[in-house]
């Protein structure tokens, strides 16, 4: 009877899915399809609804003909170095793909072998990592004399240009590169990029099989399928969709980071993301991992930097950028009130570096940034990307927002030099004096600042708007609106300056550890 009942219901249970599958794949089709074969009912009622005009989805019903078409060109790179590295098998620069600790298993374990191997060979347990003595599991083991790691790359170039991460190999002394067949070639560094986190690297060879960098940019929503050597065991393919696009992670000096959810592991790293055209969309090169291990989101390179950077280090082996020398910062909705722009846009100019090429063609702390040559600058982060993408010696051209009015200032960029990243320079920064205090309007209480600029912050009311926004005791206020503020008259002539303009917020030019910022302070009726 419990059989027979089971039976009935795993038959209907199987009618229903076939039904179901039908339904859907009928609906890949166009959603009409789809509704016809729900109850009339539902579809008279959609019928009432606005719908959105959805193109329809072609079908997918693999990837087998596009791997076998770019597997060829992708490859396992080998590096080997005799200084301490951070490694692929353990994410690389600044733990781009985090901590992976190979498991210590017991003797008996049928895994054992297979872990012991690339803790051997990559892991950070093996030989020449600290306090180990060659001893795993009991055997007697020599320790290599160089350090090895394992990532990934593709061939983008019939003679053998190869296109991976500088993480991969940054301090090598001997890249090995093992194309599908088990073919191996030994490769030459042509030149890397810190900053953008590629390199490339050369093998000789004619006629080899090689990948395009896609010229379109990617889509979020589309398939994405990547090759890589994840965990150093050889070609593998995985597939998912581009999932975002610009993003921001720690550790890039530009962002804009296609976010991908193929499973992308340690190991990867270098290797492509394809496209279903077979052209390379990105280059895996991080993950966000709490273990160690893919959770579905990996982040890549996008194509037009990898095409940019590359080509530059196959011509010249290194890298230039241009500079504007600024320090700079995003533009809030409280800093986008307190200077009147309309919507929280462009970049905020901190600091001009002194000599560099916006402080010579008269940039202004407090200036916005909000158009580079015409192109829309969203934040300081995409200024950074769109000056850095044009050649020193170029002459832009920048949209201003000063004194709530539109202005343009042409200036002659310079060369990016990595001293001058931090040569941004600030004000003194001030000493602590706790000399005649005096409270303000907005709960902050100032005393002047004898050894530096501006006002220093002796005490700051908790409950007010200004210990909300981050102001905190030894902070030196440097201006009020741009204009600047050396007594606590200055500063309250400065707030009710604003006020009488009718804004409710007052644009505050702070100091802190050297570094300064820019605070949009709101005014309260009872502040």
């Amino acid at each position: 009877m419990e059989n027979t009942m089971r039976s009935t219901l795993l038959s209907r249970y199987r009618r229903w899915i076939g039904a179901s599958a039908l339904a859907i794949i009928v609906g890949l089709g166009g959603g009409t399809a789809f509704l016809a074969a729900s109850s009339p009912s539902a579809f008279a009622q959609v019928q009432n609804v606005a719908a959105i005009n959805v193109p329809a989805v072609s079908q997918v019903t693999g990837f087998a003909d596009l791997v076998d078409a770019v597997q060829p060109a992708v490859v396992s790179i080998t590096v080997e170095s005799d200084a301490p590295r951070s490694g692929m098998l353990r994410g690389g620069r600044g733990g781009r793909e985090f901590n992976f600790q190979f498991p210590d298993l017991p003797d008996d374990h049928p895994f054992k072998d297979f872990f012991d191997q690339f803790g051997r060979d990559f892991g950070p347990g093996g030989p020449g990592a600290p306090g180990d003595q060659g001893n795993r599991g009991g055997q007697d083991r020599p320790v290599p004399r160089h350090l090895t790691a394992a990532g990934s790359g593709f061939v983008i170039s019939a003679d053998g240009y190869i296109v991976t991460n500088n993480h991969v190999v940054q301090d090598a002394t001997k890249v090995t590169v093992t194309f599908e067949d088990g073919t191996e070639r030994v490769a030459t560094v042509v030149g890397t990029d810190e900053r953008t986190d590629l390199a490339v690297v050369k093998i000789e060879g004619e006629n080899l099989p090689f990948v395009k960098l896609s010229d379109a940019e990617a889509r979020v929503g589309e398939w994405v399928v990547a090759v890589g050597n994840p965990f150093g065991l050889g070609g593998t393919v995985t597939a998912g969709i581009v999932s975002a696009r610009g993003r921001d992670i720690a550790g890039s000096a530009y962002g804009d980071f296609l976010q991908i959810d193929a499973a992308v592991n340690t190991g990867n790293s270098g290797g492509p993301a394809f496209n279903l055209q077979g052209d390379v969309i990105g280059v895996n090169t991080a993950i966000y991992s709490p273990n160690g291990g893919s959770v579905g989101i990996a982040f890549a390179i996008p194509a037009s930097i990898v095409k940019q950077v590359s080509q530059q280090l196959i011509d010249k082996g290194s890298v230039t950028r241009g500079f504007l020398g600024v320090g700079i910062q995003d533009v809030t909705a409280d800093i986008a009130d307190s200077v009147g722009l309309k919507s929280s846009r462009g970049a905020l100019v901190t600091e001009p570096s002194e000599g560099g090429p916006a402080k010579v063609a008269g940039v202004q702390s407090g200036d916005v940034i909000v158009k580079v040559d015409g192109d829309e600058i969203r934040d300081a982060l995409d200024l950074s990307r769109t000056i850095a993408a044009k050649d020193p010696g170029t002459a832009v051209t920048l949209d201003i927002w000063r004194d709530g009015k539109d202005q343009q200032v042409k200036v002659t960029l310079g060369t990016l030099e990595e001293e001058q990243q931090a040569a941004i320079e600030q004000p003194a920064p001030p000493a602590d004096i706790p000399a005649a205090p005096v409270p303000s309007s907005t709960g902050l209480t100032l005393v002047p600042n004898a050894e530096g600029p501006g006002l220093l912050i002796q005490d700051v009311d908790q409950a007010s708007v200004a210990a909300d926004k981050g102001f905190r005791v030894g902070d030196s206020v440097l201006s009020v609106d741009n204009k600047d503020v050396a007594t606590a008259a200055d500063f309250e002539a400065a707030i009710d300056a604003v006020k009488s303009s009718g804004r409710g917020t007052a644009l505050i030019k702070a100091l802190r550890d050297g570094n300064t910022r820019f605070i949009g302070l709101p005014l309260t009726d009872n502040s």
